[in-house]
């Protein structure tokens, strides 16, 4: 009996042990709750660079050869033409990229690219492409059968916009911020829109037609779009077709020059 009863005491304790190992594998013991994510805007502060090192900046823009072309001059008309552009303008352009302030059009395909450079290197890219002489396109010399451009030249539609503006519409001369010869004006930062691909710049004046915007200083943003918010489908075209073919007569002047000298 003693053994027996020893043998059942035994039994008891491996239960009670099994028990105690069971219901340690089966507690759920809750874990902390993390901290919240802070989620931080994704600012790009150009204040603190300085003046950009083109020769810098040329190694940072192979990575733009593919869409913008080696120069700056692209072959496929729906990418920018970036030669001859100002080195703030590019700068800021790259910089609303990487924030997501300016997500419209083929942001999706600059975000990454923009987002790898440091704020200098914006302003590198910028100068390397400054330096970078610019082309031009052919503009349309169609004439415009019907409305109230009838007889006109496709092209001369935009080329009256650009020279001297509609009074009567409160729409200024686009030559009085971009200049004569649409080199624009590095100042403020108004870009070079002369020798431009007209379909980009026909996408560039829809965008700001509809007005909306997610920079955070829409200042130059609101030019324009006060600007566009007045043209027809036609106009905008116009205005692009001869854009693409604007540029300045000393370039046909040294072509000309250069084309003597074979």
């Amino acid at each position: 009996m003693r053994h027996a009863r020893v043998i059942a005491l035994a039994g008891l304790a491996a239960a009670a042990t099994a028990v105690v190992a069971y219901a340690a594998q089966t507690t759920v013991v809750p874990i902390p709750d993390n901290d919240p994510v802070q989620e931080q805007p994704l600012e790009v502060d150009l204040s603190k660079t300085h003046w950009g090192d083109a020769e810098a900046g040329a190694t940072a823009a192979t990575t733009c050869a593919a869409c913008h072309g080696a120069d700056g001059n692209p072959s496929d008309p729906m990418y920018p033409r970036l030669a001859g552009q100002s080195e703030r303008y590019i700068a800021r352009q790259l910089a609303l990229f990487a924030s997501g302030e300016r997500h419209s059009g083929l942001a999706a395909v600059m975000v990454p690219f923009a987002q790898a450079l440091t704020p200098q290197e914006m302003r590198d890219v910028g100068a390397y492409f400054a330096k970078q002489k610019s082309g031009a396109g052919v503009a349309d010399d169609t004439e415009v059968t019907s409305g109230p451009y009838a007889g006109m030249k496709f092209y001369e539609v935009g080329q009256k916009l650009f020279r001297n503006g509609d009074a009567e519409r409160g729409i200024p001369a686009c030559m009085a911020c971009h200049g004569p010869t649409g080199a624009g004006n590095p100042g403020p930062a108004y870009p070079h829109v002369g020798g431009q691909m007209s379909e980009y710049t026909a996408r560039r004046l829809e965008e700001y037609r509809a007005g909306v915007t997610s920079e955070r200083d829409p200042a130059l943003f609101n030019i324009m779009a006060k600007v566009a918010s007045k043209l027809t489908d036609e106009e905008i075209g116009s205005l692009s077709s001869y854009l693409q073919g604007l540029h300045d007569r000393a370039d046909d002047v040294a072509a000309a020059e250069a084309a003597g000298r074979q």
